[in-house]
C-alpha cells in the first residue's frame, strides 16, 4: 500500500516495490494522477480516495486486505498550502491537518490493525525536515511543520506497540526532493535528491535488513 502514489514520492516507490516484486496497491485523490503513475508497470493496482477520511480510509483497508496478506503501507499523502501565519486561519489549518496527520494516523491504524492479525509486517511514515526540531524553518509553512512534526512522534508510538505483533514503524523525514510539493514549500531550493532515491530508502526499509530502525526518524538531507 502507498498512499499519494500519483506523483513524487508516492509514484517513485509504486513502481519501485512493484520491480521489486510486490503486488502494490496506489492511492490517491487524482486518479490522472495514478493512471499515469501506473501505465507500463506490473503488479499496480490503483485506488482514487482520501486518506483523511474516515470511511474511505476503511476502504483503502478493505482493498489492501482483497490483494493477499499485507506487508508494507507507506504513508506518503500530503498537502501543503502556503499560507502567512497572521493570514491562516482555522478551516486552513484543519484540513492540512487532516490530510497530513489524520491521514497518517488512520493509515497507521488500518495498517497495524490488519497487520497484528497476521504475521506483523511495515509501516512507513513520510514526514519532513520541516518537522525536525532545530532544522531551518521557511516563513507560510505552519501547518504542514506541525503536521510532519506529529507525523515523527507517531511513529515512535506505532513502533512501541507494534514491537510485540512484529509490526515495525520508521519514519523518513526528507527534505529538498524535486517535487512539486517543494515548489510551493521552499522555491529557492534546489533539489538535491530525487523521488527515486528516496524509494530506494523505503525499498531498503521494508526489508528485514532495516529491522533495528523500528521506530527512528530518519532525516534526508541534500546531497548537492
Amino acid at each position: 500500500m502507498v498512499t499519494g502514489a500519483s506523483r513524487g514520492i508516492g509514484a517513485a516507490t509504486a513502481r519501485r516495490l512493484a520491480e521489486d516484486g510486490y503486488q502494490v496497491l496506489g492511492v490517491a485523490r487524482s486518479s490522472g494522477g495514478l493512471a499515469a503513475m501506473a501505465s507500463g508497470s506490473a503488479g499496480i493496482t490503483t485506488l482514487t480516495a482520501d486518506v483523511g477520511d474516515e470511511s474511505s480510509a476503511e476502504h483503502i483497508a478493505a482493498a489492501a486486505n482483497s490483494m493477499g496478506r499485507l506487508e508494507v503501507w507507506v504513508n506518503n499523502a500530503a498537502s501543503l498550502e502556503k499560507v502567512p501565519f497572521a493570514s491562516l486561519d482555522y478551516h486552513q489549518w484543519r484540513e492540512t491537518l487532516r490530510v497530513d496527520l489524520d491521514g497518517v494516523f488512520l493509515g497507521c491504524s488500518a495498517a497495524f490493525r490488519q497487520m497484528a492479525s497476521g504475521d506483523g509486517g511495515v509501516i512507513v511514515n513520510i514526514a519532513s525536515l520541516s518537522g525536525v526540531a532545530a532544522v531551518e524553518k521557511f516563513p507560510g509553512n505552519t501547518v504542514y511543520n506541525v503536521a510532519k512534526a506529529g507525523v515523527i512522534a507517531l511513529t515512535e508510538a506505532v513502533a512501541l506497540e507494534g514491537k510485540p505483533h512484529r509490526i515495525r514503524c520508521v519514519c523518513l523525514s526528507p527534505g529538498a526532493v524535486d517535487t512539486d510539493m517543494l515548489r510551493r514549500a521552499a522555491p529557492h531550493l534546489r533539489p538535491g535528491v530525487t523521488p527515486a532515491d528516496v524509494a530506494a530508502i523505503i525499498a531498503f526499509l521494508v526489508t528485514p535488513a532495516a529491522a533495528p530502525l523500528s521506530g527512528s526518524n530518519i532525516p534526508i538531507f541534500s546531497n548537492e
